[in-house]
């Protein structure tokens, strides 16, 4: 993590949850998924860590890192048969120790205060972005387009003002 990076950075009351939650996390992805899951992992336990009266607060570590998981595994249909990588619900919950419903209501409770929907361009692994179209909708004088169909120099400026993930080749 570089030095400027604000999406991992962590109030000091909240640094040993953090790290005790992402030490599971790291583990799990590094077993289990991937690296991009990893940091994104990172990035989602960050961001909760931030939240005012952080949930992550309450209850055990190994519970909100199911749920993390399990939240990132909705936005990135990890759930699904057809997907790389894929688990199932029941394969995550006995893998990390939690019953299925602990599971279910961290991950609701996550997606709920991070206002997560399933392709949500904030949580989507990095190498899927390509194919969300989530990711590409902008609104242009009132009507929603890709911006994979605009004009270049229109890609760079709305990528300069953080709206698309990067300008397409």
């Amino acid at each position: 993590m570089s030095g400027s990076d604000q999406s991992q950075r962590v109030p000091s009351g909240m640094k040993e949850t953090y790290d005790a939650v992402v030490s599971l996390t790291d583990a799990f992805c590094g077993e289990h998924l991937t690296a991009e899951y990893a940091v994104l992992c990172r990035k989602l336990v960050a961001s909760l860590s931030r939240k005012r009266l952080s949930a992550l607060s309450r209850g055990d570590a190994k519970s909100w890192a199911c749920g993390i998981v399990y939240a990132l595994g909705r936005v990135n249909f990890l759930f699904d048969r057809a997907q790389t990588p894929y688990i199932s619900h029941s394969d995550l919950t006995r893998l990390f120790g939690v019953t299925a419903s602990t599971a279910s209501s961290r991950g609701r409770v996550i997606f709920k205060l991070l206002d997560m929907i399933p392709c949500d361009p904030r949580w989507s692994l990095p190498s899927t972005l390509g194919d969300n179209p989530l990711a590409w909708f902008v609104e242009v004088n009132g009507f929603v387009v890709d911006a994979r169909d605009l004009a270049r120099p229109v890609q760079e400026e709305i990528h300069r003002r953080g709206l698309i993930p990067y300008v397409p080749e």
